[in-house]
């Protein structure tokens, strides 16, 4: 008798005396039974338990794992077009061969030696010019892949590596079949992903997005290969479900098309979010108004905004003034992102709560940015360049939905504060001279310059990348002594006493105005909801201090100023905010109490609500 066996012995006594073969035909001379499900073959090698096993033909022939996270990838895998898999033996990979096995749109082939497999697929590839998959178990089996990953990688053909292994808790503990599998390949893929066991939605949106990240990147600026690892927790020989899950497919398209025109059209409530960008004078006034009439643009103010006076600003206010059922009505159909980092939180779970149908996101490289938790369209262009097509379209429909948004920012009014860190900030901002340069710390600081409107002609600077509140005030006097104009610098007491260091050096000059927020620690720990703690746990918590900037300030060539009260702090930025040079650059240390600055803040907030 004749038949085709895996490597591994679980599969055959997962079966029960039959044998999987895949993509291809199985035999026993005398005793030959052949059921076919696409491209699966189970084949009957002992007569006698034909028909005792019949129920568990039927039962496996059209069921997939209950592994989500590999329901996950056979969806995406189908949905981005790729049909060729070449599947190789092993118990680990079983969840994997049975689902990829009974999807119909699949073409599957067998092949015992990994090292054989992966040229094989390669093959598939150059003769279709298609993305095709491989698929093996843990352990070794990995590593017999990698002389073909190299030589897809330099051939540019791509392939997607798809690897079973154990939970990550049994990596290097003796366990069979172990070896540290997530980017084993280095340098020789174009990226590699490591899944989730998906427990919860969070993890099920990661999943999503990681694997979507992995097919785009096959044919992203060339062509290769891209590893999947996929942890397999126990038990793995569960197949209840029968059909593939509704899955988010993003896709990317290499720069503007008149497909993008046609979906723009099908929708009339457009949000746009611009994110950090440096200034560019890219539009005239006429173009904005334009694009300004179609889209709710909302800016906050490290995009520099061209024309801040019809975008809308104050978002966070303005969401915190709506309730629940408020925000549902206004949410977007389409939202349109762009630039880099956004500063309000909750922007982000307004847009995470309420979903846009569709979310495109505009950027130069291409990346997978996926903040909100709904990306559908990467379109890799210039930003500019896509807006610069928008404003030429025709017949975009018109929409009240921008206005709407308007008149809303409109209704709150301006940000009015007693003496705090919030009013210091206000009035430098609304004093600033035109042109000048704006340097903005992270923690609270940059939060409260969002409750003011920017004038016109100033830009603005944040280290936003990744919100840390070291190298702000470095950053700005490396800025300043390239700078032909005014630069300020507005810090909290942590950012500054942090980088003290900016100031130990001989490059800066007496265009720099630092306004130093000193309220004896970390006001936003102090102001974080919930936050109740001892007196022992506050003292390391907030970082709380006793210090003051004046006697370095005055060591190192600066003019220093201080207030303690609305008086003090009116008098002092006649001088802070002058718009001629000084002979020497100037520190305004601003002395506020942390309990009332968060008073005072929580009470504006509270207003908002009524």
């Amino acid at each position: 008798m004749q038949y085709i066996f895996n490597r591994s012995c679980s599969i055959y006594s997962l079966f029960q005396g039959y044998v999987l073969a895949v993509g291809g035909h199985a035999f026993n001379n005398k005793y030959e039974r052949t059921y076919k499900s696409a491209t699966a073959h189970i084949i009957c090698i002992k007569n006698s338990c034909r028909k005792a096993h019949k129920k568990l033909f039927d039962k496996i022939k059209s069921m997939y794992t209950h592994k989500k996270n590999i329901l996950q990838l056979a969806a995406l895998l189908r949905a981005h077009g790729i049909r060729r898999i070449v599947l190789c033996p092993g118990s680990r990979d079983i969840p994997l061969v049975q689902t990829f096995a009974h999807i119909p749109d699949f073409v599957c082939y067998p092949m015992t030696d990994e090292r054989s497999a992966g040229f094989f697929a390669i093959g598939l590839a150059l003769h279709d010019n298609t993305t095709v998959a491989v698929c093996c178990t843990s352990g070794s089996a990995l590593l017999n892949l990698h002389p073909a990953i190299s030589e897809a990688y330099y051939q540019q053909v791509p392939l997607v590596v798809i690897s079973a292994d154990r939970p990550a808790a049994w990596i290097g503990q003796m366990d069979g079949q172990t070896l540290p599998q997530p980017g084993v390949f280095g340098t020789l893929v174009k990226k590699s992903v490591n899944l989730p066991d998906i427990q919860t939605d969070e993890d099920e949106w990661f999943c999503n997005r990681l694997i979507n990240e992995a097919l785009l990147e096959t044919c992203h600026h060339g062509k290769g290969p891209v590893h999947i690892n996929v942890p397999v927790s126990e038990p793995f020989f569960q197949f209840p479900v029968t059909q593939l899950p509704d899955v988010r497919v993003i896709s990317r398209y290499q720069g503007w098309n008149n497909q993008l025109a046609d979906r723009l059209r099908q929708y009339t409530r457009r949000m746009v979010v611009a994110g950090q960008m440096n200034r560019r004078q890219t539009f005239t006034p006429e173009q904005y108004t334009t694009l300004y009439k179609h889209f709710a643009w909302i800016v906050e103010n490290i995009n520099n905004p061209t024309l801040p006076e019809q975008a809308i600003t104050h978002i966070d206010q303005l969401l915190y003034s709506m309730d629940n059922s408020a925000q549902e009505t206004m949410c977007p159909e389409l939202l349109i992102t762009y630039g880099g980092h956004i500063i309000s939180k909750r922007l982000k779970k307004f847009l995470r709560q309420h979903p846009p149908m569709e979310h495109w996101h505009i950027s130069a490289d291409g990346n997978i940015v996926d903040l909100f938790g709904s990306l559908s369209t990467v379109i890799e262009i210039e930003p500019h360049a896509f807006w610069q097509q928008v404003v030429q379209l025709q017949n975009l429909p018109g929409s009240d939905y921008p206005q709407t948004w308007r008149a809303k920012v409109q209704n709150l009014g301006h940000a009015i504060f007693a003496y705090s860190q919030m009013k210091a900030i206000g009035e430098v901002i609304r004093r600033l001279p035109n042109p000048c340069t704006l340097h903005l710390a992270n923690s609270s600081t940059v939060r409260y310059a969002q409750l003011f409107d920017l004038p016109t002609g100033v830009e603005v600077q944040s280290n936003r990348g990744v919100n840390g509140i070291e190298g702000s005030l470095s950053t700005a006097i490396g800025y300043a002594s390239v700078s032909n104009q005014l630069n300020f610098i507005l810090i909290g007491d942590l950012s500054f006493f942090y980088d003290m260091n900016a100031l130990w050096n001989p490059n800066y000059r007496n265009n720099v105005r630092i306004l130093l927020l000193n309220n004896e620690g970390g006001e936003i720990f102090h102001a974080l909801p919930g936050l109740s703690l001892d007196e022992h746990t506050h003292h390391f918590v907030i970082g709380t201090h006793h210090a003051s900037g004046k006697a370095w300030a005055e060591d190192r060539g600066f003019d220093y100023l201080c207030t303690h009260n609305d008086t003090e702090l009116q008098t002092a930025l006649d001088v802070f905010t002058q718009p001629n040079p000084t002979p020497h650059p100037l520190l305004l240390e601003v002395f506020t109490d942390k309990t009332r600055d968060t008073d005072l803040l929580k009470a504006y907030y509270h207003k908002l609500k009524q």
